[in-house]
């Protein structure tokens, strides 16, 4: 045999020694004349890639959205909506989430939070971002914005307008002050 006849098999050889793909060297190395051998796809096309990216970000999304229960539904029904006005000139926005039922985004200084309510024994109502660590409580009299992490107020005395007609009715009943019912 001669050289030119030992090469192909010589390359054949030396890729599979050095872990290579053999189809592709073996494509390479074929003698002038010879139908190539189609060359293995290294990685999938972009349209490929990018519907497994549609396919994991719907998978995420799916399993990222709490599901909400009966109990947290009814729960929902009396969370307050709109700008509560806080302490020391803060406000915090409480709005309800179109197209999912139960969940809310509440937005502080530049933070906002998806929270679900969560069902209390004292009849408040609790909403929470638990990755976040995030708690909205609303009492009768006033709401606040919690860092349930560390355990302290991020935001105090916040009143919605339902809220101010509320203490302002009591007041007026000659009840309790407003300032006994903030302390709550």
């Amino acid at each position: 045999m001669n050289a030119t006849a030992l090469r192909p098999i010589a390359t054949l050889l030396c890729s599979m020694a050095l872990g290579l793909p053999v189809a592709v060297l073996a494509a390479d190395a074929a003698p002038a004349g010879a139908k190539p051998v189609a060359k293995a796809a290294s990685k999938p096309s972009a349209s490929r890639q990018q519907l497994n990216n549609k396919a994991k970000g719907l998978a995420l999304a799916t399993t990222t959205v709490q599901r909400i229960s009966d109990a947290q539904l009814e729960v929902a029904n009396r969370v307050l909506t709109g700008t509560a006005d806080c302490e020391f000139n803060q406000k915090v926005s409480v709005n309800s989430v179109s197209g999912q039922p139960g969940h809310f985004k509440v937005g502080f200084k530049k933070a906002t939070y998806t929270m679900v309510p969560e069902e209390t024994t004292t009849g408040a109502v609790r909403l929470e971002d638990k990755k976040a660590g995030v708690v909205w409580l609303q009492i009768p009299a006033k709401s606040m914005l919690m860092n349930a992490r560390i355990g302290q107020r991020m935001v105090d005395a916040c009143q919605h307008s339902e809220q101010r007609a509320a203490t302002a009715a009591v007041e007026a009943a000659g009840g309790a002050s407003a300032p006994a019912m903030l302390r709550n």
